[in-house]
């Protein structure tokens, strides 16, 4: 069903729009939810993070360490098995049986809530009025209807960037999405890009047998990440067997037969290697085709992106715009936060994004995660820094789980003792450092995770020990600093 006006159009059903949706529908709005993803012949809602990102990946990740440690690392705890083998058609069935499972459910939340799902194109058309407008295309027949909206919001997510050099061809040269449905493990395997999608596709085809090469262009290793971590976690993914050859350009990669020639360029030498798939994932880009129509007066920035205030509003009353299709972080989370937002200022609230505690976090085994300042950024910031480190190798329950690799990190300031980002390489380390943000958002000193009780014996003690190593008071570490009184 469509009616001819609505309190809300959303456009996009990824998760920042359905949940925006959902909550406008709690608050007693009428409301649309617009999303013409069709994923496996069936139309979908969840974007790209339910149908062919975050879940989708975690699921492979899943399957692909279980068989990884059946193989490698039971016998150790004294577990004999026979031949170990991975049916990969059965793996991906798995893949596909959650995402159903979770896309369906999304669809019984917006039919719950009130909302009415359009499955097809929304534009937003002629902007100026007290009512917006919305053309809506129908996915079925591509009929046209225009829908009058009080309030817009713009959640149509991002797509991945194509390269010139490596242009995709849905077989042997993929993106994110196709390296998801491979049908066999590829004998040889490249990647493009050693960002987290990279490292995640990358971890997923090398434990299952594949041997990967990472070309990553720029000069350093997770640039963003704490430079102890991202140090840390490259020693740990090479000795996993991901070949990561930063500073490396590739210039050309082409199909011959049944190979991708790649060639590539470090230090002006040009090298070439062939492979049986190749990953593209350089990155993503906003998505905005058919999104705004020629009248719709949408103020986009240099960059492309839809130009909008902290509180996700653009330069028209009542339209908002949210997730990858603005400033910040492409991240899942990020739009779910700023699509409650926008529909709580809608409402007259006072919500607000604390975009200060957004936490990154890269699926790898063991994951890698942060929230807040890395040293070098608190320092760039102007804080006097402290920081404080502790190694899983001296932690009970990571030695008693096969997990003692990695290490936690906490910044602070000196002079306030406030925490000012928590870093981890750890098994769990994304739960891990919701610690940290939860202690930042009560503005934390380290004092007082020094002076909390964490349970014992758990991977969550290395935060405390993390703590009290700031002041030199590591309990099971030797401390070289002078202890505090």
């Amino acid at each position: 069903t469509m009616k001819d006006n609505y309190d809300l159009v959303v456009i996009g059903g990824g998760p920042g729009g359905y949940e925006a949706a959902i909550r406008a529908g709690q608050l007693g709005m009428s409301v649309a939810c617009i999303e013409k993803r069709v994923y496996k012949g069936e139309p979908a809602l969840g974007g790209t993070c339910l149908n062919v990102g975050c879940i989708p990946s975690k699921a492979l990740l899943d399957s692909s360490h279980r068989y990884e440690a059946t193989k490698h690392d039971l016998a150790e705890h004294g577990i004999s098995t026979g031949d170990v083998a991975i049916d990969i058609e059965q793996m991906i069935a798995r893949k596909e049986g959650i995402v159903k499972q979770l896309t369906g459910g999304v669809a019984a939340l917006l039919k719950g809530n009130g909302v009415d799902w359009l499955q097809g194109w929304g534009t937003l058309v002629d902007g100026k009025g007290t009512d917006k407008k919305v053309k809506f295309t129908a996915l079925e027949d591509e009929s046209e209807t225009t829908i009058t909206a009080k309030n817009v919001i713009l959640a149509a997510g991002s797509v991945p960037i194509e390269i010139p050099v490596a242009k995709t061809d849905g077989d042997r040269i993929v993106d994110s999405t196709g390296a998801l449905d491979f049908t066999e493990v590829p004998k040889r395997l490249g990647v493009i890009g050693a960002g987290v999608i990279g490292l995640e596709l990358g971890s997923v085809w090398r434990r299952l047998g594949a041997e990967v090469v990472v070309y990553e262009a720029l000069p350093s290793f997770l640039a963003a990440a704490d430079k102890d971590i991202s140090k840390e976690a490259g020693k740990m993914l090479k000795k996993q067997g991901l070949d990561i050859r930063v500073d490396t350009k590739v210039t050309n990669a082409e199909v011959k037969g049944d190979q991708v020639v790649v060639t590539s360029e470090n230090k002006g030498e040009s090298s070439e290697e062939s492979f049986d798939k190749l990953i593209v994932c350089v990155g993503r880009r906003a998505y905005s085709e058919k999104l705004l129509g020629d009248d719709s007066g949408i103020t986009l920035t240099e960059r492309g992106l839809i130009d909008v205030n902290d509180q996700c509003k653009t330069n028209l009353d009542g339209v908002y715009a949210i997730g990858d299709l603005v400033r910040g972080p492409m991240l899942a989370h990020k739009a779910m936060e700023e699509g409650m937002m926008a529909v709580e200022r809608i409402h007259g609230e006072k919500a607000q994004v604390n975009y200060d505690t957004i936490i990154n976090v890269i699926y790898t085994h063991p994951e890698i995660a942060w929230v807040g300042l890395t040293e070098q950024e608190a320092s760039d910031a102007g804080y006097e820094v402290k920081t404080g480190s502790f190694n899983l190798a001296a932690n009970g329950r990571a030695l008693a789980q096969s997990e003692a690799q990695g290490s936690i990190k906490v910044v602070a300031d000196a002079k306030t003792d406030r925490l000012l980002g928590m870093h981890a390489i750890s098994a769990g380390a994304g739960d891990i450092v919701h610690q940290g943000m939860i202690a930042m958002e009560f503005v934390s000193s380290i004092e007082d995770l020094q002076l909390m009780t964490f349970a014992h014996p758990t991977i969550s003690e290395a935060v405390h020990e993390a703590a009290l190593s700031a002041d030199g008071r590591a309990i099971h570490a030797i401390q070289r600093k002078k202890r505090k009184k």
